[in-house]
This record gives C-alpha cells, sequence and structure tokens, in this order.
C-alpha cells in the first residue's frame, strides 16, 4: 500500500497538545516533505515505510507520533524500540532524542554492548520508555527474564536505516527477532526509515512480515544537481606534485577537490575504501585543507571529535567513508564530493541526499572521476539516479546459517519449545517465509548433532542444553568476524583507530611508519598477545597507508552493461567520421558531464582498432601469457564467470591460473611456459564442457 497524497501542509495538527506545544519550543515551524506525508499514517497506528533522504527529518517523522502516544501513561516496560545498525547512530539518536524525553517527562535510553553492567541492571529494574539499540544487543535483550517481561509491553519498533539491514544477514535476524519479541508482546507498529532503494514495497514486507505497509516515497532524484568531472593536469598540479609527493595526476584530484571545498561553507568528501581516505587525508593536510578524516577504523572518540568539529564549522570538510552515509548528524552540508564512481547508484543517492534540505532544496554534489572507465560508470550513475534507477535491496532470502542462530535464540527464549512453534515463529519473517519444512529439520537435527540443541523426536520438541548458552552469545552478530589490532598513542595512551590483522603481519613491525587519520604515525611496539600496535606521531612523509578488508563495493550488472552501451553507441559515431568532441557533445545531452571530461572519456573508444566491447559484445584479447575477456557484466557475473575460466584453463594447463577482475574485463594469467594462445585450445576441445564469447 502506498501512500502518495499528501495529508495537508501541517502534518503536526495530527499531534496532541502537548507535543505541538514542545514543537513551538523547540523551533519546528514548518515540517518537511516526508513529516507532511507520513505523521499522519503513523500517528493513526499504521505499519509504515518512509523513504528519503538523511537530514529531511526521518526520525522526528517517525518518533514524534510515537512520543506523542506515549505521552501521559504510566506503564512499567519498554514502550517503543528504536532499532539503529551502528552504535554511532545509538549515540547520535540519543542525543536527538534526550531533549524530547526531558520535555514530555518521559525515559529515553540506549543500550549496546558498550552499555555497562550497572546501567544494564538499571534498565532491566526499571525500564524507560524507549529504548534505543542495535540488532545484535536486542537478540542478548530477549534472553533475559527481566528484560523479556519489559519487552512484553512493546507498542511501536522503529527500524532506523532500514535499507542497510534489509540487505544483509544481520537484518533477516533482526526480523527473526522483532517475532520473537511479538511473542511476548502481540501486534506492534513497526515504521522502517530508508534511504532511496529501488524495490520499496519489498523492503516493507522485510520490515512487517508482509503484513500490508504504508509507503512514503519522497522523490530523490528530481531534486539533485550532479556534475561529473575529471580534472585536466596543469601546470600547477605539475608544481604541486612534489609538494604532495604524488604524481600530476593525483595532484590533480586534489587540487578539484579543494577548490570545490574552497567555494562552498560546509563539504562531505566521499571516498570508497579507507585506504583512499587516508592517503588523501595525508595530501590535504600537506595542502594546508581544513579537512577531517572519519571512518570505521578511527577509534570512536576520534570520530566524535571530528564530526563536532564539522558541526560547529572549525573544520570546513569532512573526507569520509559510508561510515557517514547513514544518518549520523553533523549538521548542515552545502555540497557533497564523491572521488571516484560511486560503484551503485543508491550510494550516490544517500552521499548526495546528505547535501541541501534547507526547506526541501536542492541536493547539490560532484563526482571527480580519474580515469575514462570511471568517468562512464559515474556518468551511468548519475544518469540513472536522477532518473530514480535505483538498484534493488538484495533481501537475504532463507540463510540457514541464520535458521540456525535464531533457532537456538527461540530455546534461549522458552527452554523448550514444540518444532513446529519454532518453525511458524522463523517463517512469519518475510526473509524465512519460503524455509519448508525439511530444511527446517534438517538444521534443526545439524543443531542437536552437534550438542547445540536437544531434540526430543518423540515429543517434537526442541530443548536448551548446555550448549545452547555458549553457541548463542558467540553468535549473537551475523557480521563475519575480522581480527583487528587497536592503535594507541604511547604519549596520551588514547586510542587512535584499528588495523586489521593482515596490514599488522605483512607491514608493521617497530619503527615503520604508516597513515591514520590523515596523520603519520611511528609504531614503537607490537604486543600481538593484547593485539594493540603503539605508536607516536611523526612528520615524516614517506608513510604506509594501512589496508582494511571486505571494502570493495561492486558494480551492478545494469550500470556495467549502460557502460558497455555508451561504447558501443560513441564507437559506432566514431568510426562514421565523427570527432571525440562532436561525440562527447551528443552524450552530453543526456549525462550531466561537461564536454572536456567526456571527450577524455571517450578517447580510448575512439583509439579501438578491432571490435568494441560493449553491452552485447564480448571481446576476447590474446597478450603473451595473458587472456583478456572483456566483458560489460560487473563485478560478481564477472567473477563468477572468471572463476569458471580460470578452473576450465587450469585442468587444461595442470597448473593454477592468475585472475584479476574489475566489472568490464576478465584478466588470467596462464603458467610460464604456456601462451595465452595454447590455454585458450580448451575452449576448442569437443570433449569437455566449452564457453565461447559471443560473435556478435
Amino acid at each position: 500500500m502506498t501512500d502518495g497524497a499528501l495529508d495537508g501542509a501541517d502534518a503536526f495538527t495530527a499531534l496532541g497538545e502537548r507535543l505541538r506545544s514542545a514543537l513551538s519550543e523547540r523551533g519546528f515551524r514548518t515540517p518537511t516533505e516526508p513529516q507532511r506525508r507520513a505523521i499522519g499514517p503513523i500517528a493513526r497506528g499504521e505499519d509504515a515505510l518512509v523513504v528519503a533522504p538523511t537530514g529531511t527529518g526521518k526520525t522526528e517523522t517517525a518518533m514524534l507520533p510515537v512520543l506523542d502516544s506515549l505521552v501521559g501513561e504510566d506503564i512499567f516496560g519498554i514502550r517503543a524500540l528504536y532499532v539503529t545498525p551502528l552504535r554511532a547512530l545509538n549515540r547520535d539518536m540519543r542525543e536527538r532524542l534526550e531533549w524530547w524525553g526531558e520535555t514530555l517527562d518521559l525515559d529515553i535510553d540506549v543500550r549496546h554492548g558498550d552499555t555497562t553492567d550497572y546501567q544494564r541492571q538499571k534498565q532491566a529494574d526499571d525500564p524507560p520508555d524507549v529504548l534505543v539499540t542495535t540488532p545484535e544487543t536486542l537478540q542478548a535483550m530477549l534472553t533475559g527474564s527481566k528484560l523479556r517481561r519489559a519487552l512484553s509491553d512493546v507498542d511501536h519498533v522503529v527500524v532506523d536505516e532500514v535499507h542497510e539491514l534489509a540487505a544483509a544477514k544481520r537484518g533477516a535476524q533482526l526480523t527473526v527477532a522483532l517475532e520473537r519479541v511479538r511473542e511476548l508482546s502481540g501486534p506492534f507498529q513497526r515504521v522502517g526509515l530508508s534511504a532511496t532503494v529501488g524495490d520499496p514495497a519489498e523492503v516493507g514486507k522485510f520490515l512487517t512480515g508482509d503484513r500490508g505497509c504504508t509507503i512514503i516515497e519522497v522523490d530523490v532524484g528530481s531534486n539533485l544537481d550532479l556534475t561529473v568531472r575529471e580534472p585536466r593536469v596543469t601546470d600547477r598540479d605539475e608544481r604541486l606534485a612534489g609538494e604532495l609527493l604524488t604524481d600530476a595526476e593525483v595532484a590533480s584530484h586534489v587540487r578539484a577537490i579543494d577548490e570545490v571545498i574552497r567555494d562552498q561553507e560546509s563539504t562531505l568528501v566521499f571516498v570508497n575504501t579507507r585506504q583512499t581516505a587516508e592517503a588523501l587525508g595525508s595530501r590535504f593536510k600537506r595542502l594546508g585543507t581544513d579537512i577531517g578524516v572519519h571512518h570505521g577504523s578511527l577509534s570512536k572518540e576520534v570520530r566524535i571529535e571530528v564530526e563536532q568539529q564539522f558541526k560547529t564549522g572549525a573544520l570546513d570538510a569532512l573526507l569520509c567513508t559510508s561510515s557517514m552515509e547513514l544518518g549520523i548528524d553533523v549538521g548542515h552540508v552545502d555540497h557533497v564530493v564523491q572521488y571516484n564512481s560511486p560503484r551503485e547508484v543508491r550510494r550516490l543517492l544517500q552521499r548526495v541526499g546528505r547535501a541541501g534540505h534547507r526547506r526541501d532544496s536542492t541536493s547539490a554534489g560532484t563526482v571527480i572521476t580519474t580515469r575514462p572507465d570511471d568517468t562512464l560508470e559515474a556518468m551511468t550513475i548519475a544518469r540513472r539516479a536522477k532518473a530514480g534507477e535505483v538498484e534493488d535491496s538484495a533481501i537475504h532470502h532463507g540463510s540457514l546459517d541464520t535458521v540456525a542462530n535464531q533457532i537456538v535464540g527461540l530455546v534461549m527464549d522458552f527452554g523448550e519449545i514444540p518444532a513446529m512453534r519454532a518453525y511458524d515463529i522463523l517463517t512469519r519473517a518475510y526473509p524465512f517465509a519460503g524455509v519448508d519444512t525439511h530444511e527446517f529439520k534438517q538444521v534443526v537435527r545439524e543443531l542437536a548433532k552437534n550438542d547445540v540443541v536437544w531434540l526430543d523426536e518423540g515429543r517434537d520438541s526442541i530443548e536448551k542444553r548446555r550448549g545452547s548458552w555458549q553457541y548463542f552469545y558467540q553468535n549473537l552478530s551475523m557480521i563475519p568476524d575480522e581480527a583487528t589490532y587497536e592503535v594507541e598513542d604511547v604519549a596520551s595512551g588514547d586510542q587512535v583507530g584499528t588495523l586489521d590483522e593482515r596490514f599488522v603481519v605483512n607491514f608493521a613491525q617497530p619503527g615503520e611508519i604508516f597513515i591514520q587519520r590523515g596523520e603519520m604515525w611511528r609504531i614503537t611496539e607490537i604486543d600481538e598477545d593484547e593485539e594493540t600496535v603503539t605508536v607516536s606521531p611523526v612528520e615524516d612523509p614517506g608513510g604506509e597507508v594501512p589496508s582494511w578488508v571486505g571494502q570493495e563495493i561492486p558494480v551492478p550488472y545494469d550500470v556495467a552493461q549502460e557502460v558497455g552501451e555508451v561504447r558501443g553507441v560513441a564507437g559506432t559515431q566514431l568510426r562514421s567520421g565523427a570527432t571525440t568532441e562532436a561525440a562527447a557533445r551528443d552524450l552530453c545531452r543526456r549525462y550531466p558531464a561537461d564536454e572536456a571530461t567526456v571527450a577524455d572519456a571517450l578517447d580510448p573508444v575512439d583509439r579501438q582498432e578491432g571490435p568494441m566491447p560493449t553491452d552485447g559484445r564480448l571481446l576476447v584479447e590474446f597478450r603473451g601469457r595473458e587472456i583478456v575477456i572483456n566483458a560489460c557484466f560487473g563485478h560478481t557475473v564477472n567473477e563468477t564467470l572468471g572463476r569458471l575460466l580460470s578452473a576450465m584453463l587450469g585442468q587444461q594447463a595442470g597448473s593454477s591460473i592468475g585472475m584479476e577482475i574489475d566489472p568490464y574485463r576478465i584478466e588470467l594469467e596462464v603458467p610460464r611456459g604456456i601462451t595465452a594462445g595454447d590455454a585458450s585450445g580448451c575452449w576448442r576441445t569437443p570433449t569437455r564442457t566449452t564457453w565461447k564469447p559471443s560473435s556478435n
């Protein structure tokens, strides 16, 4: 069910007198578009999904009617849960909601992994009216006897950044946790807050268990002002390269971003990886740009400090990764710079969507690209963003490891539970609606075989046993474990951030220098038992940038296909005698980029002598020991295809095959002594399963 009409110019009239009085005191005069359209349905008790950019007042959209329903009631338990995917959002939400709680005489508190034992006990004995928590902490709360009693009074659950959770196993885990809460409290209102997604109806089903959902979707694309450009190297960049200890091309990128920052009051500069954030951050600091670095491997204290500095205007810009995509409040943002293609439409919308919002103003963003593929990809993503062609959320359906996790959770809840009751609760959650009884029983039997639960097949019941407790608390989170070392400043004792174990093992030793939060640090000591790296600040500019795992953002199939289509259209024009300038001018009518940037991106297309790899044509090239399959299929398809081909070639050659992939090509390297042409014979061997490139 979709709500397409405005609920009137002043949605605040749907709220009670005490709430309206508090709004006036807080300075709320005119509701934002999400508030105009969503406060009414939420106040009426409807389950709702609010899809809108960060910074448009989504938190207040959900919480004002929820708080209004709690005013004046004195009930023992937790009346409303506010679930966020990050601890940092927990902190941010508490700060934003605390004033409302004090004004309305409501108790609002936070609970997550770092909450003290004293505070946990206090929450169990005297539950707050509103509890802000994470999906993992909710799992733990469901097993405590006092907290289960407190959760039996839940009337409202707000899930923030629900799009992030919908695409992750921890989100699938949360959907079952909500059904477990429902077992205690009965039906409750569910409200989801989401950035733009391609399938809001599916996300609504994810949120509510497919029980019906009012969808309030704010159009983002029509309010976007996007520009894609690749800086050209100038004489100044040649001189600047020496100062920044880099080449002229990178210097041109730093200079171009710096120019945008100086033209704006407050700018967020998004990059795709923490390595890039650190590398760029160190160069901006050498340039003297007033910029902070923010990413998930910096300590909480460091992140809070730069957030506050940016919010108060002490910093002109914040250089950040996806850590700033979500709704952490850093004040008003005038402009967003995206360095390199954002790889996905939804990421560009989330990031650029953080700019503007004063009276629903336009969100302005600049994408700085670095090479032809990057430029064509960014142009494609920018066009698709303005047209509202967003990727689906890719809900995790039927993940059996999550099924196992939640079966144990249910046993921890009840001690003993009939198998079919556990199955019914599990399959009420949308991601598990398709799990059949055979799969369910297989998982239960596997858990019993490993002494995690006790299965009484005669009584068809699942019971808790000694191994249940240990398994459950070791697997509260569905986030994969990654070994990290804490980085501590030897002088202050403060935590600077974290380093992945791989970087410590491969690079770190006393005396080595690396970059973190854009600053240089010398390693003084490594304690492997305590997993800490002790450091001291230095001025030496020759530092190593740490590596962090799991950062590559995959380019979707549809984006890569459109890049191939652009190549094909431009290639046809160029072979018909058009200049790159004329072809660029034609593309600029459809894509938000300047002619010089597009012309530079078309240079490899113009220089291509053989067939052009496009959305409908694969091109296989042989070069010495290398085979390059040009395929505009995106990361996931190309990785699958690459693994298949490397296995086939490896079987033929009797040795392993090197492989690298990107969204537009698969590069294979055959062993020494075999040429690429020899290895390609496996495609023509009639006794084997063969794959041949398209001849189109």
